[in-house]
């Protein structure tokens, strides 16, 4: 590297001198024959234009900061009034090796600050089997976290600091039912490690559908095309008011990098959830009481139910099971037949539709223990509506 720069600048010098002879020799030839300079004619001064300070749209901000465009003020409005309640959070872990060995393993993820009690919502992925776990706030204070509750089904956790008051910064919390594709978003977490790195761009889509750790699917997911790499996870989505939209979680990569699809948990997931993980350290989600379904082409089948649960209490009729001995080589065994003839096909739940067992579920986590959902069944060919009380349940 070295030589080609030494090689590269030679070139230019020597170019520079035969360049800087030939004008140098052009001149005293043609100055000698030069017509003689009329005293009375003045060289034009050279002009002086002014730099503009800003293009027609600048904006004025309260520190005296010209910005470009109302777009430009957004950006870092929202900026300093939001990146200090982001925290950079790094756990370890130990992974079994072979010849019982393990391995250590360091991470890292981001996290929003959200009450003066030293609370932080990350995501459940981003501290998963850690041993360790620290939070690094915005003056470069660091401090270990303890794990209040989480979520793994939702991808949400909440942990706790014992930091100063006065060093914690809450984040805004907005609401995420009205958001529109097309709207703009501002994401700000640590990639890499680079701490508190703000990105933009727009909502790409809504009601995406993504799979927690659990198997779960994850309903209402926002997709955006703002850039979320490695260390993004956890990190608050906000709007043009700075106010907190959602939780980025992933990305759709083949790379393992930013890919243009990033996807975060919507704010109001978290509304339901966080206050259990702070309360209780879990959520206590609404049951229903129907342990089996098949999935048909025109809804679920009930199989079977949670004896004395909300849907048998409700009067739900689920497959009947037969049972009869029968002689065989071994002796007598108990067989079992399963009638699904009475059973009754769920075909609405609070009038939108299912097929799937998820499409009962999601709707069931919307509500809370003691309210009341209404399914729409299929009994001997006819509909029926039927009212069914949650129960609760883990």
């Amino acid at each position: 590297m070295m030589i080609r720069r030494s090689f590269a600048f030679g070139s230019v010098l020597a170019i520079g001198l035969s360049l800087g002879w030939f004008f140098h020799a052009r001149f005293d030839a043609t100055s000698a024959i030069a017509a003689p300079q009329n005293p009375a004619v003045q060289p034009a001064p050279t002009t002086q234009f002014p730099q503009p300070l800003a293009t027609p749209h600048a904006v004025q901000m309260a520190d005296g900061f010209i910005a470009s465009t109302p777009e430009e003020a957004i950006h870092v409005n929202v900026y300093e009034a939001v990146n200090r309640s982001v925290v950079n959070i790094s756990t370890r872990s130990v992974r079994p090796e072979a010849f019982l060995l393990v391995a250590e393993i360091e991470g890292n993820g981001s996290g929003s600050i959200i009450d003066q009690q030293g609370h932080i919502l990350t995501n459940f992925h981003v501290i998963e089997g850690a041993r360790n776990i620290n939070v690094t706030l915005f003056n470069g204070e660091s401090f270990a976290a303890e794990l209040i509750g989480q979520d793994p089904d939702n991808d949400i956790a909440v942990l706790r600091i014992a930091a100063p008051a006065e060093m914690l910064l809450p984040i805004r919390w907005g609401e995420s039912s009205q958001l529109r594709v097309g709207q703009h978003i501002i994401a700000i977490g640590n990639p890499f490690g680079f701490e508190r790195t703000m990105s933009t761009g727009i909502i790409s889509s809504l009601n995406r559908q993504i799979t927690s750790r659990t198997r779960r699917t994850i309903r209402s997911v926002i997709q955006i095309d703002a850039a979320l790499n490695q260390g993004n996870s956890g990190g608050p989505l906000l709007n043009a008011r700075g106010e907190l939209i959602g939780m980025n979680t992933a990305i759709a990569t083949r790379s393992g990098d930013n890919a243009g699809i990033g996807f975060a948990i919507p704010v109001n997931t978290m509304s339901r959830v966080v206050p259990q993980l702070i309360s209780t350290g879990r959520v206590a989600r609404p049951t229903i009481g129907i342990l089996q379904v098949f999935e048909t082409e025109n809804g679920l089948l009930v199989v079977n139910m949670t004896p004395g649960g909300p849907a048998e209490k409700s009067g739900l009729l689920g497959s009947s099971i037969q049972r009869r001995k029968t002689r065989s080589v071994l002796g007598m065994i108990e067989q079992e037949t399963v009638d699904h003839s009475q059973a009754d096909l769920i075909i609405a739940i609070d009038e939108t539709k299912v097929k799937q067992a998820d499409d009962l579920l999601s709707v069931i986590e919307t509500k809370r223990a003691g309210e009341v959902v209404r399914l729409t069944i299929l009994r001997a060919g006819k509909a029926l509506s039927i009212p069914v009380t949650l129960g609760s349940g883990e």
